[in-house]
């Protein structure tokens, strides 16, 4: 276990495990390399913690949650550099954005947060192709996806 400097939840206890590297950082945040994935305490949602500045984390969601049909079209290469080779072994969450104002929150499937559960690297990757946008409505599509029938 690691105590860690939280921007939501001040110092926790962090075990090992949930350390995830991203040899390339996140886009914007390319100098930040070490994380922490948490689960927030508002679900279904999770924290991506710098462990580097407590100052930078990001809020996740698994995107199948209200896209079922979620499909990233990401280069084959961008996993290898991960060390990704079967799907079972990825963990794919998207960004989630909370506006300052009023307006809908909204998750990134264009540029999805892909992490190798077996090695704990990670990366941003971006999806080919321009089905999946930078903002999608989580909540108006969590509604549509609990309408659509099984």
């Amino acid at each position: 276990m690691m105590r860690v400097q939280t921007k939501a939840y001040g110092p926790v206890e962090v075990d090992e495990r949930q350390k995830i590297r991203f040899p390339e950082g996140i886009y914007g945040f390319e100098k930040f390399k070490d994380y922490a994935l948490l689960d927030a305490n508002q679900q279904p949602f999770y924290w991506l913690q710098s462990l580097e500045v407590p100052e930078i984390a990001f809020i996740l969601i698994n995107p199948f949650l209200f896209r079922p049909d979620y499909e990233p079209d990401i280069d084959d290469q961008e996993l290898h550099g991960i060390g990704l080779d079967k799907p079972q072994d990825a963990l794919v969450f998207a960004i989630v954005t909370v506006p300052a104002q009023s307006g809908p929150m909204t998750a990134n499937l264009q540029g999805p947060v892909v992490i190798n559960r077996n090695n704990q690297l990670g990366i941003q990757a971006i999806s080919r192709g321009d089905r999946w946008k930078v903002k999608h409505d989580v909540m108006a599509e969590l509604a549509a996806s609990r309408k659509q029938p099984c």
